[in-house]
């Protein structure tokens, strides 16, 4: 298939520029595999189609506030970081603008001068490998205090409050974007979800930048993914596997829980408890055996993340229903309202 195939056109008036205010006020168009049909509900209507026995399996990956603006010493030059990944103690892989301006030595300083860090070297790709000192215990108390959330490029309005661009339930740090389809349950909702009988259960899937890179090639089957740390823990596992034998259903939370049980799925055959790293690319043609519903939001034109819900729902009914949702005013992207297919 063609990239191109998963263009359809957008009015800018429609990607979400802040979330929803409950969280779970947010639309939901819920699809049916079955019957073809399409209803229009809010978020909060979710338990009703949740049934006892089923796992809904949420990505418990925590965002880091891993944008840095700070200055260069002794120059004072603005500059920014953004911390890419761990690569040894407190040296990390960062993304750094002006980049060509921060070579190996450069020093920088950020905040009240308690954050420091220098360049140590430029990476094949541009990058930079950037070492930190600071004056706590962690780095992250720092990124807690000086870093602001790596917002994606198309929401212009800066939060109220960073933990708009969490979960209710983050608690492993080490995303560099939010699994966006979790940020509509509020802890009402997930007590509601429980009380119905259904078995909630986390697997840890960090998000990368490359989720935004785009699809450069024409043709979809020479597109590479990037690849992302997961964890799938032995509760979780052993959740999915009583819940299959006993047939009833797996909903994945967002397309990074759905990568991550695919994942295992496609190296064992099954879920079983491990951690590594996956580039498992999904779309049309690719056929997913881990998962038997799944929540998400409306994703960027031509993107990864469209193509794998095509994989799951099919081509020709994913982009209807796109097209549905913007006859019918929802609201797109990170902030966006939500589908569920099942």
């Amino acid at each position: 298939m063609l990239k191109k195939d998963f263009w359809y056109d957008l009015p800018k008036e429609l990607i979400a520029q802040e979330p929803a205010d409950p969280r779970d006020s947010a639309r939901l168009m819920v699809l049916s595999r079955q019957n073809d049909s399409i209803r229009h509900k809010i978020f909060r209507d979710l338990p009703g189609y949740l049934e006892p026995g089923d796992v809904l399996v949420l990505n418990n990956s925590k965002v880091l506030p891993a944008r840095l603006i700070g200055t260069k010493v002794p120059t004072g030059a603005v500059c920014e970081l953004l911390l890419l990944r761990q690569v040894r103690g407190d040296t990390w892989e960062c993304l750094a603008r002006p980049g060509r301006r921060m070579q190996a030595g450069t020093r920088l300083r950020f905040g009240d001068g308690s954050l420091t860090a220098t360049v140590d070297e430029t990476l094949p790709e541009g990058n930079k490998l950037v070492t930190f000192r600071y004056d706590t215990q962690t780095l992250y108390e720092k990124l807690d205090e000086f870093g602001k959330m790596p917002l994606p490029p198309y929401i212009t309005k800066q939060l109220e409050d960073q933990i708009q661009y969490q979960t209710v339930y983050a608690k492993e740090l080490g995303s560099a974007a939010a699994p966006t389809a979790g940020l509509h349950f509020t802890p009402e909702l997930l007590a509601a979800i429980r009380a119905k009988g259904v078995t909630i259960a986390e697997v840890t899937l960090h998000v990368g930048l490359g989720t935004f890179r785009p699809v450069s090639e024409d043709s979809i089957e020479d597109h590479h993914m990037h690849s992302e740390w997961y964890c799938v823990d032995e509760a979780t596992a052993a959740a999915i596997n009583a819940a299959r034998a006993a047939g009833r259903r797996v909903v994945a939370v967002g397309t990074t829980s759905t990568r991550t049980l695919e994942a295992v799925w496609a190296k064992y055959g099954k879920i079983v408890p491990c951690s590594g790293n996956t580039d498992i690319f999904l779309y049309p043609g690719v056929e997913l055996h881990a998962i038997d519903a799944l929540i998400t939001n409306f994703h960027l034109p031509e993107s990864t993340l469209i193509m794998l819900i095509a994989a799951f729902y099919g081509y020709d009914k994913t982009m209807a229903a796109y097209k549905e949702a913007v006859a019918q005013r929802y609201r797109f992207f990170s902030f966006g309202d939500a589908m569920l297919i099942q």
